[in-house]
């Protein structure tokens, strides 16, 4: 006891009698003393309120047998403690004991406890103090915390609902819950949104995840994929009624509900689940499913702050969920747009015979063309648009359009790159000036390879705008990678695109596809996967629509994201008795010249039928190209699928459809030849230009 002098109303005595009396009887923190033997002796009022510690009975007992009363493996340690503590006179302070009652209702309780020696004015031991505090509320709220950033961290790392909702239910036990299951509805798992509100109809959910902390609990619970009903008058449906969470602290096994939902509660009572939650899953106003916490071999019941833990958990694993159902449909209806725009079939062509093969993996902008171009000519087009979804297949549709038309123009291929690069330059700039505009879209880096196949020359005219270059397997089985110049991707840098040409013998095969098929940073491997390219096509008789999607199967990785496709096309050629060709002078006679040699032609052909009709026209184009140029005339007939006249001279300047007046002398020949052929256009060369019309065979 403290001997200071006496104070003001009353004696120093006075102060140390209330002193212990506080102590005792008024003091928040439980007292323990402990007499030399270290047996409990003496308690304040305090440590009677130590949860699930009834203190009357442990007097008498030591801290060893106190300690294994509550299920303490260290208790031998901890008495070796305060014995030193009583021995040294040293205290010990803020040491954090857990203990659980092994008899029921096996309550957990947190303690942290202070040892101090107490001695007498000489200085002689006669016991231990231990100031012991109940910090299990602490402990519990802490320990909710750390759950709810370790599950949620983990949660959403799957792009997968089934994934997802397994990523709860495993996070949650067993450090909440020895046995948590996830109901999804199945619109959700179709990446529909079910109506929004409560739900009063009948309720059909499935199972999406589920974890227990030992087997006897799952057997009989539906599992992943499983369908089960949850009937009125259950904590399940009143929680999807109202969208509120359900807490059974205490679940008796006469509870009435028990009997509405009898699988369940058949369940809930073999495993002797005493308390459970049930919270309905809800992100963005849409109801997804589900989620119930149960415990059965936990003996501490759930309470409120559990309750909002596992709110604060179930709302993240809903986000995600409906993160990843939206993704989903995106990605639905962006295949979907992705496969309308693709050509549905390939068209068939006299100058190439065409195969193609994708693997649908996810929703990019990859696409193919097979466009028929003059001259019995052919364009293999391959590209791949940046992203993925609806905007990729968006822009990739719009590409496609714009590539089209520009194709129907008949300028060369890096042209037609360049062109390209200044459109998509100033969509980007449209799209860059509305940033808020989420209908816009970029299109900027875009690839794309343009090759220009014709079967007469057998030559075949690349160019590519950072797209990988077409492998190239001759009729001999020899391949090598083109060697195409790489001009940077649509809408970067300046359009520096150029062209290379390559002489193919009929039969050869061109290989075209959004990712590399070939891998040149090692040589070695680079001849590797030739010669699995080559194998894959032999032998040469092989359907090469069977040999296209075995090569697909062939291709490197190459870290992509998006839906490998592939475009294969097998070389024709024109022989001499489809085409016929003749350089006439660039003089009024040249027309009859011009019709006469088309007539004898024809007639060797077998399309006399024809002649009246292609020889006005031959007739119109020689003389439009005698009236506007100078040099030589170029005339060429071919068959194939039509009947072609092409018209060749030195002028560029290309010609205009007009409609001539009655009074007008000339101006017709034009018109004339619009109305008399299939279709009609002209063709820039590197001199000159080209006219040409096609005439069904069948007029």
């Amino acid at each position: 006891m403290n001997t200071s002098p006496d104070i003001p109303g009353g004696t120093s005595r006075d102060v140390d009698d209330a002193t212990l009396r506080a102590l005792f009887s008024e003091s928040p923190i439980g007292l323990h003393i402990l007499d030399t033997q270290l047996r409990l002796v003496r308690f304040n009022a305090a440590a009677r309120y130590i949860r699930a510690f009834p203190v009357e009975d442990l007097l008498g007992r030591t801290v060893a047998e106190v300690l294994r009363e509550y299920g303490k493996d260290q208790a031998d340690e901890v008495e070796a403690m305060v014995r030193e503590v009583l021995e040294t006179g040293r205290p010990r302070r803020d040491v954090l004991l857990t203990l659980r009652s092994l008899r029921p209702p096996h309550a957990e309780v947190a303690v942290q406890a202070s040892w101090f020696r107490l001695q007498d004015l000489e200085g002689c031991p006669l016991g231990v103090a231990a100031a012991i505090l109940d910090v299990t509320d602490r402990n519990q709220a802490q320990a909710r915390l750390a759950l709810l950033d370790r599950v949620g961290s983990r949660i959403g790392t799957a792009f997968d609902l089934f994934d997802t909702a397994q990523e709860l239910a495993e996070g949650t036990v067993p450090d909440f819950a020895d046995f948590t299951t996830v109901d999804l509805f199945d619109p959700v798992l179709r990446g529909e949104a079910p109506e929004p509100g409560p739900h009063l109809g009948a309720i059909p959910l499935r199972r999406a995840g589920w974890c227990s902390h030992g087997s006897p609990v799952t057997a009989g619970w539906p599992v992943a994929g499983e369908v089960s009903g949850f009937p009125s008058g259950t904590p399940y449906r009143e929680s999807l009624t109202d969208l509120r969470p359900r807490l059974v602290a205490r679940l008796v096994p006469d509870a009435e509900w028990l009997d509405r939902d009898p699988v369940r509660g058949r369940l809930l009572r073999q495993n002797q689940v005493h308390s459970m939650i049930v919270v309905p899953m809800c992100a963005r106003g849409v109801v997804l499913g589900l989620a119930c916490f149960y415990r059965g071999r936990r003996p501490d019941p759930y309470v409120d702050e559990d309750t909002a833990l596992a709110a604060q958990l179930v709302a993240r694993t809903a986000l995600s969920l409906d993160n990843i159902r939206l993704y989903n449909r995106e990605r639905s209806a962006a295949r979907l747009l992705q496969l309308s725009l693709r050509p549905p079939e390939v068209p068939v062509h006299a100058a190439v015979e065409t195969a193609h093969s994708y693997l649908p993996s996810g929703s990019g902008g990859d696409w193919f063309d097979v466009i028929p171009l003059s001259g019995a000519r052919v364009a293999l087009i391959a590209g791949d648009t940046e992203g993925q979804g609806l905007h990729a297949a968006a822009a990739m549709g719009e590409l496609r359009a714009a590539i089209g038309a520009l194709a129907d123009l008949d300028v060369p291929p890096d042209e037609l790159l360049e062109r390209l690069h200044d459109l998509v330059t100033r969509l980007d700039d449209e799209v860059t000036s509305t940033p808020h505009d989420a209908s816009r879209y970029r299109v900027v880096g875009t690839t794309c390879l343009y090759v220009v196949y014709d079967p007469v020359i057998r030559r075949c005219t690349m160019s590519s705008a950072g797209h990988p270059p077409p492998v190239i397997i001759r009729p001999d089985g020899t391949a090598e990678l083109a060697d195409v110049p790489q001009g940077p991707p649509l809408g970067q840098g300046i359009a520096t695109h150029r062209t290379t040409e390559r002489e193919l013998p009929e039969g050869s095969i061109l290989l075209l596809c959004n990712t590399p098929l070939v891998q040149d940073r090692d040589p070695q491997q680079a001849v590797q996967q030739l010669d699995r390219i080559r194998a894959a096509l032999a032998p040469a008789s092989r359907c090469l629509q069977e040999a296209c999607e075995r090569v697909l199967r062939v291709l490197p990785a190459d870290g992509h994201q998006h839906d490998p496709v592939l475009l294969m096309a097998r070389t024709r050629a024109k022989g001499p008795d489809q085409v016929a060709s003749w350089t006439l002078r660039g003089a009024p006679e040249a027309a009859a010249e011009a019709r006469r040699l088309t007539a004898d032609r024809l007639s060797a052909w077998g399309l006399a039928d024809l002649e009246y009709t292609t020889e006005l026209v031959v007739s119109e184009l020689v003389t439009n190209a005698v009236r506007y140029s100078e040099g030589p005339i170029g005339l060429r007939l071919i068959r194939d699928r039509t009947l072609i006249c092409e018209v060749s001279d030195t002028s560029s300047t290309a010609p205009q459809l007009r409609h001539a007046e009655e009074d007008d002398e000339s101006g017709r020949g034009l018109f004339i030849t619009a109305q008399l052929t299939q279709r009609w256009g002209t063709r820039p060369a590197r001199r000159g230009k080209t006219i040409w019309a096609e005439l069904s065979l069948s007029a």
